[in-house]
């Protein structure tokens, strides 16, 4: 998206700048800025309260489909404004510029729009942020992330312990069986057989006991 609304030369991302508002603390924005042509563009940053903040850099020249990075920087400041709305407001100028223009070689007449020359404006409006608001979206999304785990790691306690319930269960159900087929013959291997199924049920009772012990609540 192109901010300003009709930008051609260039668009600018985010089209806004915010600000975490802290008393006596820096705060920073960066923005980025593309040339959507096939000519080198020139830019110029402007501010309403130049003593506020620090752009660097302020001024440039941009190659053909290329980008560049600005950094501003809001001073500290003594006091906020009223309710953290702030008035200031930014400038974006830019213009086409002749090939390989360094920005140390742009005439003071550069972004003056006369003689038909094309200079394009974008405004970009300032946001101030409670500190206190900012982190509070950052521990909501910690703490859904922990609880999302903290569910699933119990949901997945839950299914091994049914799992092992079931084929506790089931062996109980064969000895069972095996113990009713016991009384009505004798076989030494049936003997043999008998006693695997009754110690690996043990084993299974003790797997099954330490499960639930250390299962947590879901109270």
């Amino acid at each position: 998206m192109t901010a300003g609304g009709g930008n051609q030369l260039i668009s600018i991302h985010p089209d806004e700048l915010k600000f975490i508002f802290e008393l006596e603390k820096q705060s920073f924005c960066d923005l980025k800025v593309v040339n959507n042509t096939e000519h080198h563009v020139a830019f110029k940053v402007k501010t309403t309260s130049p003593k506020k903040y620090f752009v660097r850099p302020n001024t440039g020249v941009i190659q053909p489909w290329d980008s560049c990075a600005i950094r501003v920087t809001l001073q500290a400041q003594h006091e906020a404004p009223p309710d953290m709305q702030c008035k200031d407001k930014f400038l974006l100028q830019s213009t086409v510029v002749p090939t390989h223009t360094d920005v140390d070689e742009l005439p003071p007449d550069t972004f003056t729009k006369d003689g038909g020359k094309t200079v394009e404006e974008c405004k970009l409006r300032v946001l101030y942020v409670a500190p206190s608001a900012h982190g509070s979206s950052d521990d909501e999304a910690a703490n859904s992330m922990q609880n999302s785990e903290n569910n699933s790691g119990l949901q997945q306690l839950k299914e091994e312990r049914d799992s092992a319930v079931k084929l506790t269960q089931q062996l109980q159900h064969e000895l069972d069986m095996m113990k009713r087929r016991r009384y009505r013959k004798s076989d030494p291997g049936l003997s043999l057989t008998f006693a695997f199924v009754v110690g690996l049920i043990g084993i299974m009772a003790g797997f099954l006991t330490n499960l639930l012990l250390s299962s947590p609540s879901t109270k």
